[in-house]
């Protein structure tokens, strides 16, 4: 073999690569492996960093497609559910000057859960007689106000949350002042039971209805036009489940469309689920067309799950949506105890797309009441949605962060504005 030249342009090139993917390594390495994680008991999925997580050099990492700006959605979800963050104004006090130690940036409070609102309403006092849900903690007060007075002292974007979207309770006033107003099976039954003791009797509001449409977007335009808030959020609620709409009204109206024919048997029919989709996506038009007129800069924020679950599940056609100028930026529940599907689900080409338009986020699990979930999970789903360079996270649920501050806080060392449409740069196709 002859002398090797290391002045040749093959050998620098080689040492140029080893040193760029050497940097690359130590940049993604967000926080210590070796912090000790306050963790509850119960959990101990398989999927930690220690065991799963991979380096970027076996990760397939598509390019940046933003400047390297700092900017990074950290969001929480404050409910009334399993959580008493809501019901004092000195607990949501201390909740967000916590967040803000722990470096969040964006509040999602519910505003909208089962059937009632937790902000006093005159829409829901007009349509239904109850002016604000029935919880002696939320009397003679007004959450969301106070919610947005302390977030916006911190700098929070404050962003509230109509969790329940077209879904009530069974027995909620709604739907005892106003029950045709649910949608059935075929079999005529509208029940959806959940929980361990199957607490929660759910039924779906018919969004074929102008009744139904008329509540959610007068809902809505209220909150936009009352308080001083950053935007507003819908979630994987704001659909519908595909076995419904077989009731008398939906089914008279595709008879009037299809001469004379009753829908099919299958709920999963293509064209029934098509037809059913275009008036929740209809409604969506009306409530985007209404909060840009009465705030431009007011984001209207989704939360839904993943695109093709949505659509076969809900019949939430959130990519359209997107195309069609409706969302304004999209965090995608991605609740996966298994790292690899986890990965799989941010690597799906309508996200990589649609990153390109909008802000892209991921909704992450700290935990539930009946289920902890390990932080070494939540951490190793952190760092692949960065190297992933997606926009960020946010986290279900507030009261899940636990006794945790110490690990959370090597989540995000110092602070970071939220990204949002007018710094994200767009690239060409």
């Amino acid at each position: 073999m002859g002398k090797i030249n290391f002045g040749s342009w093959q050998i620098r090139l080689r040492l140029l690569v080893l040193t760029f993917l050497g940097l690359a390594i130590a940049l993604t390495i967000n926080f210590p492996f070796w912090v000790a994680a306050q963790t509850p008991s119960g959990n101990t999925a398989s999927n930690s960093i220690e065991q799963s997580t991979q380096s970027p050099t076996q990760i397939n990492v598509p390019p940046p497609i933003r400047p390297v700006n700092g900017n990074e959605l950290r969001g929480i979800w404050l409910t009334n559910v399993d959580s008493d963050v809501l019901l004092s104004k000195q607990s949501l006090h201390k909740a967000i000057k916590r967040l803000k130690r722990l470096n969040f940036n964006t509040l999602y409070p519910t505003v909208w859960n089962g059937g009632y609102t937790l902000y006093p309403s005159q829409v829901a006092k007009n349509s239904f007689g109850v002016e604000i849900e029935p919880l002696p903690e939320l009397q003679s007060r007004d959450m969301l106000a106070e919610a947005i007075e302390f977030g916006h002292e911190q700098n929070f974007a404050v962003i509230p949350w109509f969790e329940y979207g077209l879904m009530t309770e069974e027995g909620s006033e709604l739907m005892r002042q106003h029950p045709e107003w649910a949608t059935r099976r075929r079999d005529g039954s509208q029940v959806f039971v959940h929980g361990e003791k199957e607490q929660h009797r759910l039924v779906w509001l018919n969004p074929t209805r102008p009744e139904v449409q008329k509540l959610l977007i007068d809902l809505i335009v209220e909150v936009v036009s009352k308080y001083d808030i950053d935007g507003i959020q819908l979630d994987d609620h704001f659909g519908m489940p595909a076995e419904l709409g077989y009731d008398d009204y939906t089914i008279a109206l595709y008879k009037k469309d299809h001469f004379g024919r009753l829908p099919p048997e299958d709920f999963k029919d293509p064209e029934w689920m098509s037809w059913r989709s275009r008036f929740l996506t209809t409604l969506m038009r009306k409530i985007s067309k209404a909060v840009r007129a009465i705030k431009p800069n007011c984001l209207i924020s989704l939360s839904p799950n993943p695109k093709d679950f949505s659509y076969i599940k809900y019949l939430q056609d959130w990519y359209s949506w997107v195309y069609l100028g409706y969302v304004d930026e999209l965090i995608v529940q991605v609740y996966r105890d298994d790292i690899d599907n986890f990965k799989r689900e941010l690597e799906r080409p309508e996200l990589q797309e649609i990153r390109h338009k909008i802000p892209v986020a991921v909704g992450i699990l700290t935990g539930l009441r009946i289920q902890n979930v390990d932080m070494r999970q939540i951490k190793g789903q952190v760092k692949l949605a960065r190297e992933l360079t997606l926009d960020g996270f946010s986290f279900f649920f507030y009261e899940t962060l636990g006794n945790r501050d110490a690990s959370f806080e090597t989540l995000f060392l110092t602070p970071a504005p939220r990204p949002d449409l007018r710094n994200i740069a767009s690239v060409g196709s």
